[in-house]
């Protein structure tokens, strides 16, 4: 009994101490700053400001207009994947989501080498720093939450509806108008929330491809606090930008539990598609998802008139604008990943227990407070550590562990999200057979619980370890000593610097971190098509 109740102490006080040292505590000091002294000033004096409602405005409406076209554009998918069966159904949806996962730097990267491949860097049609830079990029990085949440939704539909309709006469358009349409809002207007949500902190590619004339609230607070140094303004902005996200995330919360209401369509033979049917679907999905990677791996490989590997050899050496090679910066970031990931794993398990097994205070507590770092940006959440952790005893800023710590925050949601429903989906009765035969609390937790979680602990690994690979925001603010840099911030300065061999090492270096990152959407796919073991009932 005593070495349970150490153990319960032990799994409530250790995701408790991470979240209040690392999270809790860095953005209450940037509220503080921001709600007090100059950072108050600043603060009241943003409404008046004609720049500060540029950016607001800009924010929201390029927000608003890429979440409207990756709607637009995802929907057909959307409704392939959902209605029918064909071969490569499953690599199709792995494929999607791939973009979904790749670092932000990444994606600006890709459509970089687009522009430059296809002559859109300069001239009547330049597409470089452009608005329509960014609402491309934003389709690219979001359909696969389009796809995923709707066609999901819309696969339990019952197609009997829109069959009666098109029996009484309506066409394709009209019954999909009046009877899916309808029953399938709720899920487009959880997927829309959240595709806004991503594309007002979609911080790297403002950056990369949006240019110095156009600003985020994210990247106004990286250029106050890193730029110009004045730290009053940054944090002002930061509130602003706080308030705003966690506002967006209550929004996509509650549509995320009105979609939750599903029908039950009977059992139906599959469908397959028409050859026109797929061949238009899947050239949509080629063209906004397939063309800028292919480009990209094409452009890492072009050196003069022909095509070679001198730029992957070239990431072995350092640029003069790096302080470490690129291949060095690779391999920061594996190994700042390898940690951020055990991180995750180990608080992000022990919190699921409590959620799971915990009285019911600590379960909401805990299922709250740990998903609270996807509600905060990742620039705030850089911002914060940088302000808070700066005196003894928590002065940690040129600390090796404070960039997986950061990256690990951001993880461990991931982890609980994929783990705590396979803990609640465990048949009771195994346990209670365990107990009866002799076995220990421990006993039974190390022979019935982490076997049957084993594939949803490696789902979560896999989503926090790509996280890791490719996180900018909180990074840039972090990094203090020179062999510490990280990937995304080594592509972030080459992409930023003139030069056919430091764009072609830029290519290079986002075609590796793209390949890492499609690693660990494969794990999650397969892990995730295995199955999660044994759930209620199966005894």
């Amino acid at each position: 009994m005593r070495l349970r109740r150490l153990g319960w102490a032990v799994a409530v006080a250790v995701p408790a101490a991470f979240l209040g040292l690392f999270f809790l505590y860095p953005v209450a000091s940037i509220v503080g700053r921001g709600l007090t002294g100059e950072g108050l000033d600043r603060l009241l004096g943003l409404p008046g400001s004609s720049s500060f409602r540029s950016v607001a405005w800009f924010t929201l409406w390029q927000a608003a207009v890429s979440t409207a076209l990756t709607v637009l554009l995802a929907l057909p998918g959307a409704h392939l994947l959902a209605r029918f069966r064909f071969r490569g159904r499953a690599a199709l949806r792995a494929l999607t989501t791939v973009p979904f996962v790749l670092p932000t730097v990444v994606v600006g990267g890709a459509f970089a080498a687009l522009f430059d491949r296809f002559g859109l860097d300069e001239g009547t049609f330049r597409m470089r720093h452009t608005v329509w830079a960014i609402l491309a990029a934003h389709v690219f990085f979001n359909v696969a939450v389009v796809l995923r949440t709707v066609g999901a939704y819309w696969e339990g539909l019952d197609p009997r509806i829109e069959e009666q309709a098109r029996v009484l006469g309506a066409g394709p358009w009209r019954a999909f108008r009046s009877a899916t349409l309808p029953r399938l809002w709720p899920a487009i207007a959880a997927a829309s929330s959240i595709v806004f949500l991503f594309c007002t902190t979609s911080f790297g590619v403002i950056l990369i491809l949006g240019g110095p004339r156009r600003a985020t609230l994210e990247t106004e607070v990286w250029r106050h606090a890193v730029w110009r140094g004045d730290l009053a303004s940054a944090t002002a902005l930061a509130v602003v930008q706080a308030a705003a996200v966690v506002a967006m995330v209550v929004v996509a919360n509650r549509l995320q539990r009105r979609r939750s209401v599903a029908e039950h369509p009977p059992g139906r033979r599959a469908v397959r598609p028409s050859r026109r049917l797929l061949a238009a679907n899947l050239g949509l999905l080629a063209g906004v998802l397939l063309l800028p990677v292919l480009v990209l791996v094409e452009r890492s490989l072009a050196v003069g008139d022909g095509y070679s590997l001198r730029h992957y050899g070239a990431l072995a050496d350092r640029a003069d604008l790096l302080p470490v090679s690129a291949l060095v910066a690779v391999r920061n970031s594996l190994l700042f990943a390898v940690v951020a990931t055990g991180l995750a794993v180990v608080v992000g398990g022990l919190a699921s227990l409590v959620v799971v097994h915990g009285r019911t205070w600590a379960s909401r507590l805990f299922d709250l407070g740990l998903m609270l770092p996807l509600g905060v940006s990742a620039v705030t959440l850089g911002f914060g550590m940088l302000v808070a952790l700066d005196e003894p005893p928590l002065d940690l800023r040129s600390s090796r562990w404070l960039v997986p710590v950061a990256h690990a925050l951001v993880g461990i949601p991931f982890v609980m999200r994929t783990l705590v429903p396979t803990l609640r989906r465990i048949d009771d009765r195994l346990r209670e057979a365990a107990a009866v035969l002799g076995a220990s609390p421990g006993r039974v937790l190390r022979e019935v619980d982490l076997p049957i979680a084993g594939r949803a602990v490696a789902v979560g690994a896999a989503f926090s370890f790509a996280v890791s690979l490719g996180e900018f925001g909180a990074t840039s603010f972090l990094p203090r000593q020179a062999d510490r840099l990280t990937a995304p911030l080594a592509l972030f300065r080459l992409l930023g610097t003139p030069g056919d061999l430091l764009r072609g090492q830029a290519m290079a270096l986002a075609v590796v971190l793209m390949l890492l990152t499609a690693a660990c959407v494969l794990v999650i796919e397969s892990r995730g098509r295995s199955g999660s073991g044994v759930v209620r009932g199966d005894l």
